[in-house]
């Protein structure tokens, strides 16, 4: 049962309450919004809030309430793993002023799908990258994926770091927070590594495929590009009453081949033959 000093002391500490809030009457909306990110602790975005402070006609106190109220059914926020740096290890060196690729993989280590809408956001440290978010795809549970976001080092030697971590749609944070670390030094070579190596890939996906031709294959087997296409073999000379005259051009190469082969294959009794027809000419 409260006794009267401890109604009081309720009375009092509701008092100091609303003397916080009537303190933030102002009308200027950058300020409340700003005080709208302290109260929440900067979980929030600058764009979130101005939503639930044009919606409750920029009356901090009953924005505030309708964002718990909002929040309050989703309890249990999304569940982000960091699982491995794919690229750019702690501490690695790269030379001042190098784009270079970060990538991390990430995985959902809740229960629950994450909703779409999530991206990986820059909360603190040096941003090296032109792009503050990159979304994200809508994981299900134990589902990993590789997120990757281009840098580029600072013109100054030393040691640099940001930290990224997931958000929400509606802008609050959750999961890990994940680090890139760089030491920019004047020779750093991780930067222009990923620049040769990319360059290589780029040239390797430019040639075009060769066909690889079977010299046994069947004429008409041939691909259309080497059937309609002069044959080297065509200038071979053919003795009269051969197969291979009535051959077309295309086709004349592979079997005059053949024709030249079986030619000079004899049996045995061919042999014998040649054999007695030079003894008698002797």
């Amino acid at each position: 049962m409260k006794t009267e000093m401890d109604v009081d002391i309720d009375n009092d500490l509701d008092g100091k309450l609303l003397q916080q809030f009537s303190s933030m009457g102002t009308q200027d909306r950058d300020v409340l919004i700003s005080e709208f990110q302290k109260l929440l602790n900067n979980d929030l975005n600058p764009s979130c809030c101005s939503f639930f402070l044009d919606m409750n006609n920029w009356n901090l106190q009953a924005a505030i309430c309708s964002y718990y109220d909002f929040e309050q059914p989703s309890s249990t926020l999304p569940r982000m793993m960091f699982v491995s740096d794919v690229t750019i290890g702690e501490g690695e060196s790269i030379p001042p002023n190098t784009t270079f690729i970060k990538t991390w993989r990430i995985k959902n280590g809740g229960l629950e799908t994450w909703p779409p809408g999530c991206c990986l956001k820059f909360c603190n440290g040096d941003t090296m990258s032109h792009v503050d978010r990159v979304m994200v795809d809508a994981l299900e549970p134990s589902q990993m994926t590789d997120v990757s976001i281009q840098m580029t080092s600072p013109a100054t030697k030393g040691v640099y770091q940001g930290q990224w971590r997931m958000s929400t749609p509606t802008g609050v944070a959750f999961g890990d927070v994940i680090w890139v670390i760089i030491t920019v030094d004047e020779s750093g070579l991780l930067g222009v590594t990923q620049q040769l190596s990319r360059i290589g890939n780029e040239f390797v996906n430019r040639i075009p495929p060769q066909t690889v031709l079977n010299p046994f294959a069947s004429p008409d087997k041939l691909p259309e590009a080497v059937q309609s296409s002069p044959s080297p073999s065509s200038s071979i000379i053919v003795n009269p009453g051969s197969p291979v005259n009535d051959l077309s051009p295309a086709a004349e190469g592979a079997a005059s081949s053949k024709w030249l082969f079986q030619s000079s294959v004899r049996s045995p009794s061919q042999q014998q033959i040649d054999n007695s027809q030079d003894t008698e000419m002797s």
